[in-house]
């Protein structure tokens, strides 16, 4: 297995903040048609009076997917509570947490977080909305769309077809690993030398595969979002082990507990789980999260 090192200084964002405390009303704030109210008791023309700040640690495909561009400015606006972020992958978003650098941790990979609760790092894990994983290559890369996930990387592995694994402990890698493992692969797919590891994020490595024509493994909407495409389609989708459910969690050692606490409420109350339902509609035609909250 090669790891491919990416000098490109300006590309290497391994700690990505985006603070939010812009005090004027963001554009067209959705209105929830469940109750008709525009905001949990918030005045569109005038912004809750300022509280704090808190760190939200979180996986890279809530950031480069834009989901966190739509929710935290109307968020800000309704609490007074900034949001400061902090995106990198989900192995290393949760190391912040232990570090006590962080208030919240928004992450995908369910048998990390429940190891980070059961470490008395967090109190809980809440349920908060899902997507899946996609299987992306070349149109001409020898994998037929809508092909089953054991055939497809069967397929990548016996016809030593360019691989591109995130390789760096995050939830997509994560479960990339689960399911070489589910086909007993895990170790033979080592034996493809085209089987290379970027050790970054998913924007990084959507770019290699685009450059070097080679598969990888991407949440959906990354993938939707992501500004050039190249000639790679979707070739695998739609199997339950590509289900890709995300939680969220209060860091234990947070001195911000109540905006922690004001920022997971608002997330998994009705709230912020129509906004995150409504995220992408209108650009695709359908929801790249769906909201699941307890």
């Amino acid at each position: 297995m090669k790891k491919i090192i990416l000098i490109l200084l300006t590309l290497l964002l391994s700690f990505t903040f985006a603070a939010c405390g812009d005090t004027k009303p963001p554009a067209q704030v959705p209105i929830d048609p469940l109750n008709g109210e525009e905001t949990n008791g918030a005045n569109l023309e005038e912004a809750a009076p300022r509280q704090g700040s808190i760190i939200l640690s979180t996986t890279t495909s809530t950031y480069d997917s834009g989901l966190l561009d739509f929710l935290l400015p109307i968020f800000t606006f309704e609490t007074g509570w900034d949001v400061r972020v902090i995106s990198v992958g989900t192995g290393a978003a949760l190391q912040h947490g232990r570090d006590g650098n962080a208030d919240v941790v928004l992450v995908h990979a369910r048998a990390l977080e429940d190891q980070f609760v059961a470490d008395g790092y967090a109190k809980r894990r809440y349920d908060i909305m899902y997507n899946d994983f996609i299987v992306i290559g070349p149109t001409d890369g020898g994998i037929d769309h809508n092909r089953d996930i054991e055939t497809t990387f069967r397929t990548i592995l016996d016809e030593e077809l360019a691989f591109i694994s995130r390789g760096d402990n995050s939830g997509t890698h994560v479960r990339e690993l689960d399911i070489w493992r589910a086909l007993d692969l895990y170790e033979v797919r080592q034996n493809n030398p085209n089987y290379l590891e970027t050790g970054e994020g998913m924007g990084l490595t959507i770019n290699m595969a685009l450059e070097m024509q080679a598969f990888t493994l991407s949440d959906r909407a990354t993938w939707y979002n992501w500004p050039n495409r190249g000639d790679h389609m979707i070739v695998c989708e739609g199997h339950p082990d590509l289900l890709n459910p995300y939680g969220i969690m209060i860091v234990s050692s947070s001195i911000e507990q109540e905006g922690a606490r004001t920022f997971v409420d608002f997330l998994i109350g009705s709230r912020g789980q129509y906004l995150i339902g409504i995220f992408g509609v209108e650009e695709f035609g359908a929801p790249l999260f769906f909201p699941k909250a307890d």
